[in-house]
């Protein structure tokens, strides 16, 4: 494990997180561009074309406010909230409100499914809204979406994933139950009987699809956390366990005894395909990342274990936990292997998002192993940092392009928001501040049971 002070994570956290802070522009509340500036100036001047107008995505989780607001909760389990954050959390949660009644996104990642997320890690009111505008919007098939459609896909296909489709809103409805908010255990029962219509049962397990394949028979499939299967067997794993219903486990079980059928599983890891059948783009058929590969994955089997599932495919699921994470640490991962090998240091597809899950995993279970791959991980972090007065950035690189240093991003899936929360739990874990984990709608099930911080963070 590195000799280095936690007070170093915890200075380029700040450094980040101040960079951030000065690209915050104010119009009808707070937004952030989608890159920022690399001029060294504080005033916030964008370095994306087009920048100076709030993008459409100006809201949600992704790469938009909401994004703020989890960094914002991973700042008030380290240190208090300056005036200037305070300001911050205000404007985000009064726009966020003021948006949700006429919002038609339902996603995790921009719409509804955000908003849940946000106004609870903000501990403001108004997340009763976003349930009742989710039940309002929710059809027999799931909920509207604007992602996927013609030429590709057939009229009125409906998502059913994590991020964006009806797993997301079965998490955003546990989510809010587990505050006794109104509609949500209502919620959660409709957007679990949509999966449970759209299992398909095979002689290996069950199985669910990103879209289903009515809507374009023969389209591949991305079974990992984000877009696929383990992603929305984990929900019905919660849901089981949130509301009772051993129907659900049962389901999420036979789901994870087909998504281990699809991976490799020959040695001691687990790691499953990014797409099925392989991509014919110039991308790599695996990736050991939160949306895509066994650090996501490796969510799924926390869940099953919480739920009390004993054995899936001949082990217990902590075992299969174990091997997914165990798969993303021999992957070579940090390094920069070949061109387009982990080029990434964000939470959705990098380094960030990674060294979070194994500190969640530390705390749950105390793993040396984890914590030292964090570790490491935050080291990588800062050593691709660009430090900038009292800044710090990161950017991401594109091998194939003329100019491969991308331009930093702001927000929290693909930015220095979601990388500085990062650092700061790193921090604190390692000694500065108290060692929490800051539950989420997206992985409240992976830490520690019935320990729980009433900023919505879990003590070691």
């Amino acid at each position: 494990m590195t000799a280095r002070d936690p007070g170093t994570y915890r200075g380029v956290a700040e450094a980040g997180w101040r960079w951030v802070l000065d690209q915050v522009r104010w119009d009808d509340g707070p937004w952030i561009p989608t890159t920022g500036s690399t001029t060294g100036s504080t005033t916030g001047t964008a370095a994306s074309p087009g920048s100076d107008l709030p993008p459409t995505d100006r809201d949600g989780l992704h790469s938009g406010i909401g994004g703020l607001a989890h960094t914002l909760a991973e700042i008030r389990a380290t240190r208090p909230w300056t005036a200037e954050e305070h300001r911050l959390a205000d404007g985000i949660a009064d726009r966020i409100r003021r948006v949700v009644p006429d919002e038609t996104d339902c996603s995790y990642f921009d719409g509804l499914g955000s908003a849940v997320g946000v106004l609870t890690a903000l501990d403001a009111p108004g997340v009763e809204t976003a349930v009742a505008r989710l039940a309002a919007l929710a059809t027999p098939e799931g909920w509207p979406q604007t992602v996927v459609g013609p030429p590709r896909f057939l009229p009125d296909a409906h998502l059913h994933d994590v991020t964006l489709g009806t797993a997301g809103v079965l998490l955003a409805a546990l989510w809010a139950g587990r505050r006794s908010v109104p509609g949500g255990r209502a919620l959660a029962e409709h957007a679990a009987a949509v999966l449970m219509a759209e299992a398909e049962v095979l002689p290996t397990g069950t199985n669910w699809r990103f879209v289903p394949e009515r809507y374009n028979p023969g389209y591949g499939q991305m079974p990992n956390f984000s877009h696929g299967l383990a992603g929305i067997a984990a929900a019905l794993a919660c849901a089981g366990t949130e509301l009772g219903r051993p129907d659900l486990v049962d389901a999420a079980r036979a789901g994870a005894e087909h998504l281990v059928t699809l991976g490799d599983a020959s040695g001691a890891g687990l790691v499953v395909p990014r797409t099925i059948p392989p991509t014919t783009k110039d991308e790599d058929d695996l990736t050991h990342n939160w949306c895509h590969g066994g650090t996501g994955t490796s969510l799924l089997f926390l869940a099953l274990d919480r739920a009390g599932v004993a054995e899936v495919a001949g082990a217990d699921p902590l075992s299969w936990q174990r091997r997914c994470l165990h798969g993303v640490r021999a992957s070579g991962l940090p390094a920069r292997l070949y061109p387009g090998f982990w080029d990434n240091d964000g939470r959705c597809c990098g380094t960030a998002g990674v060294g979070d899950v194994f500190l969640d995993s530390w705390h749950r279970t105390g793993e040396e192993d984890d914590l030292a791959f964090a570790v490491r991980l935050g080291d990588t972090v800062l050593e691709h940092a660009v430090l900038d007065g009292p800044h710090a950035y990161w950017r991401f690189v594109e091998h194939r392009a003329e100019e491969p240093s991308l331009p930093p991003g702001v927000g929290w899936m693909q930015g220095a928001t979601g990388i500085a929360a990062f650092l700061f739990h790193l921090a604190r874990t390692l000694g500065d501040g108290p060692s929490y984990a800051v539950a989420r709608l997206d992985n409240w099930w992976a830490l520690p049971a019935e320990r729980s911080h009433p900023d919505g963070a879990t003590p070691a």
